[in-house]
This record gives C-alpha cells, structure tokens and sequence, in this order.
C-alpha cells in the first residue's frame, strides 16, 4: 500500500495527490474528471469512470479452437457469466455448421444476448439488456417459485405415474439455470464497475449474498431433477402407499423448511431463520425412515427411491444454508435483525 499525506490547502479543502504511475496509467491529463465514490467500509474509490454506463468489454472467440461444441457452449457462458457486453467469434474460412447451433442454444438459455452480426467468418453476440431492469430480488423471487414448482412437480409425477410431468420437470432445469447465470453476470459486472452498484441501488455485500442465495436455489432445482429422474424408472411400479405417504410428508416438510427460508431472507427475521435451520432435524429423521421403509422393496424400486428421499432431505439441508445466509447478512448490520436491505 502506497500512503500519502493530507494535506489542507484555504483552510477547509483537503488535498491528496494521485500516484503519477496509476494516473499515467488510465492516460489522466490536467484538468480531466475523475470521480469519487464512497464505499460501505468508508474506503474511497477514485476511478476515471465518471458515468454509470456499463464498461464496454469484448471478447474474441476463434472458432478454430473448437471441434467439441459442449466447449464452445462453455465458454460462451463463461464469456457470458464473466460479464463481456460483446462475444465475438471468428473464422478464418466459413463456420462449421455446429457454431451456429450453439450460438443460437446459447443466445436462448441466456438472457439479454442477441446476435446482433452475422458474415460467413464472423458472428457478434451483444448484451441488450441493462443491469439495472432486472433487480436482484426479482430474480431471486422467480428462481424460487421455479425451484418449488420443479420439485413439487417431481413429487406429484412420482405419486400420479406421470412420464410427461416428471421429463417436464428435468427440461425446465434450464430456467432455473439461465436466472442463476443473470445473477452471476450482474455480480461480476458489479465486482468490475462500482458505480453500477449505485445505480442498482445495491452495496457490494449484499450483492454477494444474493449470488450465495441464487447458487443454493439453484441446487434446489438441481435435486428436484433428480427427483425426477429417479422416479421415471419406477414410475410404473407398485409402489407401497405408506412409501408413498412418507415421501410426500417428507417433501412438504422439505418445501416448508424452502419457504420459510425465503421468507426469513425478504423479512431479514432471524429469529425464523434460526428455527428454520433447527427444524431440520426432523426432515432428517423422516428421510432415514424412508431409507428404511424402502429396504423391503425389491432392488431397482428401493435404490431409486433411496435416491429421491435422499434429494429431499439435500433441498431441504439447502433451505438451511439459506436461513444460515439470512443470519451471517443481519449479523454484519450494527444491531440484529431488522427490515432495511434484504427486502429492498
């Protein structure tokens, strides 16, 4: 760390110069602006950004490297997640016919980007939608109410013998995916342009838990995929209904664990929280009960449902994460819990 002395220049204007390798490093001449933004901790930040307007980054891509087009989808979202307002990829001769595939895969499971260029040796990808549009908590409330209704959807599959329900349910693993993409793309473009925070009127530190928050909801819709794909193999088989009646029990108390997470987190009650993670236990008992109850079924039936019991009781651990994220966010405020920033 470089330290530098206050000095006071009139009597009331407080003067610190800037270090000339950084000034002349982001080519700051006399007389040019520079902007000053508080942070949370007290820390100030001097930057030559002086707009809210997104930085305007671009990543090239030669196609050339890519014969696996699971890679180049990869690296797309990562372009994507990273927080580049511009993909480029490039050729030297013309595009093998799985590049256009994937781009247009890519620009359909994510959100805001749009090809917005296409020669025969080159395809530009742009970011149309502006950060501030999409709030953090809106996201978050719809990764929710997607989570939920995947696995209660599983369930319902499970009990009623429905194939098309429970490939349903594994398809729309997707929206929960491309919402925790979004969220991970703001936070990085957050982390990289600080003023940004300001205009969506969100501090860094909060912006992180919400990037917490959108990691655990979406593992919530992961196990309800599994859910799902365990119970496709047995879906047509004779199942006892006590089995049934102690997974459905399972998966209510799990959900109600899920939704008292989310509630606890928008009220910032971490009283609720705290005895949301407490009830945990019992969800644990029920699903060992289950793994028990399955024993006297035969192989193929008793591993798959092991399998789902098991997703069950893992959503239901993540609803705790949640309530244990609710209580480490208001202990960082001066003095418990209270409903300031969570919810808005």
């Amino acid at each position: 760390m470089e330290i530098r002395r206050v000095q006071v220049t009139g009597g009331a204007s407080f003067v610190v110069t800037l270090p000339k390798a950084w000034a002349d490093e982001q080519k700051i001449k006399k007389n040019d602006p520079v902007g000053l933004e508080v942070q949370p901790d007290g820390a100030l930040l001097v930057t030559k950004k002086i707009t809210d307007e997104p930085v305007q980054r671009v990543k090239v891509i030669d196609s050339k490297s890519f014969s696996d087009p699971a890679f180049l989808f990869r690296m797309l979202i990562g372009a994507y997640i990273t927080g580049f307002t511009t993909i480029r990829l490039t050729t030297k001769d013309r595009f093998p016919p799985f590049v256009r595939t994937v781009v247009r895969d890519f620009t359909q499971m994510t959100i805001g980007q749009e090809v917005v260029e296409e020669t025969a040796t080159s395809i530009a990808i742009k970011d149309l939608l502006n950060p501030a549009e999409m709030p953090f908590e809106n996201t978050i409330r719809r990764m929710y109410v997607v989570a939920r209704a995947m696995h209660e959807d599983a369930i319902t599959a499970l009990e009623t013998q429905n194939k098309t329900l429970a490939h349903d349910v594994i398809n729309r693993d997707t929206d929960a995916d491309r919402l925790n993409w979004l969220v991970a793309r703001q936070t990085n473009m957050i982390m990289q342009n600080a003023l940004l925070s300001r205009k969506m009127a969100i501090s860094p530190s909060m912006v992180m838990h919400y990037y917490m928050l959108s990691r655990i909801i979406e593992r919530v819709g992961d196990h309800a995929v599994r859910i799902a794909e365990h119970a496709l193999p047995i879906i047509d088989a004779d199942v006892d209904k006590k089995v049934l009646a102690a997974i459905r029990k399972a998966s209510a108390m799990s959900l109600e664990t899920f939704d008292r997470s989310i509630v606890s987190f928008f009220e910032a009650d971490m009283k609720e929280a705290h005895r949301n993670i407490e009830s945990i236990s019992a969800l644990e008992k029920i699903c060992g009960d289950i793994n028990n109850m399955v024993l006297k079924l035969d192989t193929p039936v008793a591993i798959n449902l092991g399998y789902i019991a098991e997703s069950i009781r893992r959503s239901g651990e993540y609803a705790g994460d949640i309530s244990e994220t609710v209580i480490n966010l208001l202990v960082e405020h001066e003095h418990g819990p209270h409903k300031s920033r969570a919810g808005k």
